[in-house]
């Protein structure tokens, strides 16, 4: 036990850099971005406010029309979304980028808006790419069900091994979350859905896959602050 702790802090640890979040009010267009999606945008932390505006202004100019109408569908429908674009930061460099949204509700359980995560899709170095994959194949004890999870989120979101890595390594450390009890978790859920030959709308797992760790029975598992 003590080892397969040790595992899971050593990947927990530290925040993800290519995955951040972000939440929208629908009452006043407020945006906040963390760390992470400030830094992605090619802003310092802290150093910028962002409104509607300034998010539409980093669009890639053949995706800026597309994100628009998604923005546009999002304020008027309150559904969940996702999408997959490029942005361009401060420094003029090009992001590929896959933004998901859920219903962000108050304590009272009103529905006031959307959060949801960026993740930088943008390839990254040899050593970067090595280091995950070292990391991951040191998970012995329970390297099947995060494989088998990693494998369904590259095929949802059309994106590589170690992005999908990145992200449910991201949605254990913003939950709290051991990332094997994540795992197990959304592999339930994704196995209890019903389908014929066409997957079910990309918006029910982008709602599993926020709302796992909900429905995760809390005991030893839970990741202690």
């Amino acid at each position: 036990m003590a080892r397969e702790d040790s595992l899971e802090q050593a990947l927990a640890g530290g925040a993800p850099e290519r995955v951040g979040w972000f939440r929208f009010y629908f009452a006043d267009e407020r945006w906040e971005w963390s760390d992470q999606v400030q830094i992605l945008h090619g802003y310092q932390p802290g150093s910028v406010t962002p409104t509607t505006e300034l998010v539409l202004s980093h669009k890639h100019p053949d995706d800026r029309q597309q994100v628009a109408a998604t923005l546009e569908e999002m304020r008027r429908t309150h559904r969940t979304f996702s999408t997959r674009h490029r942005i361009i930061d401060t420094g003029g460099r090009t992001h590929e980028v896959v933004v998901i949204g859920d219903q962000l509700l108050d304590e009272e359980g009103r529905l006031v808006g959307t959060h949801g995560f960026y993740v930088d899709m943008t390839p990254t170095d040899a050593q970067t790419s090595a280091m995950v994959s070292a990391a991951v194949a040191e998970i012995a004890g329970y390297r099947s069900v995060i494989e088998r999870v990693k494998g369904m989120l590259m095929l949802i979101y059309r994106v590589d091994e170690e992005t999908a890595f990145e992200l449910l390594r991201w949605r254990s450390q913003e939950t709290n979350v051991k990332l094997r009890v994540l795992a197990e978790q959304l592999l339930t859920e994704y196995g209890r859905l019903v389908y014929d030959e066409t997957l079910p709308p990309r918006a029910t797992f982008d709602h599993l896959l926020l709302t796992a760790h909900q429905r995760v029975e809390r005991g030893d598992d839970t990741v202690k602050p």
